[in-house]
């Protein structure tokens, strides 16, 4: 990977991601919507070594030493992970014209990863429905990683001005 790329996908991965854990603080002082706790995050991939990859309820299992570090860690990879998919995806050419449509489409894509993969793991199941209001979980998942498609986009316009 080139230096110059490689830069590009720091840049939009952290600045989306850092974008998408205001939007959190935001909901959680104006609402009172509780963001995910990162250390449930740090805890999953804790007990992963041990080969349990599923659990009932992961806020019950038991906690894991350094597990807030892991989660917010693995948090911020994750968004230069999809950062670079966006940048595959998209090629080279959107960050001399950013443009805010391919970056909410494939942050609506990214949903993915919570509904089909981390939820359940987490003993919520498939896309929340083992929660008490699924729909309301799905929506605020799809509101937040819209979010980190704007950051996308709006450090995409931000690199193209640099």
């Amino acid at each position: 990977m080139e230096v110059c790329m490689a830069v590009e996908i720091i840049m939009l991965g952290t600045g989306a991601t850092l974008l998408m854990d205001l939007w959190a603080l935001a909901r959680k002082r104006w609402f009172g919507v509780a963001a995910l706790d990162y250390a449930w995050v740090g805890r999953w991939l804790g007990h992963m070594r041990h080969g349990q990859f599923r659990h009932a309820a992961i806020g019950e299992a038991p906690t894991v030493r350094g597990e807030h570090a892991l989660g917010w860690i693995f948090h911020y990879l994750t968004g230069l992970l999809f950062a670079a998919l966006f940048l595959a995806w998209v090629g080279d050419a959107w960050l001399q014209r950013p443009t805010l449509a391919p970056a909410l489409a494939f942050a609506a894509l990214s949903v993915a990863a919570p509904l089909l993969l981390m939820q359940p793991a987490f003993g919520m199941g498939m896309a929340a429905s083992r929660t008490p209001q699924p729909w309301r979980v799905r929506v605020r998942a799809l509101l937040t990683h819209l979010v980190f498609g704007l950051g996308l986009y709006l450090m995409g316009l931000l690199a193209q001005w640099l």
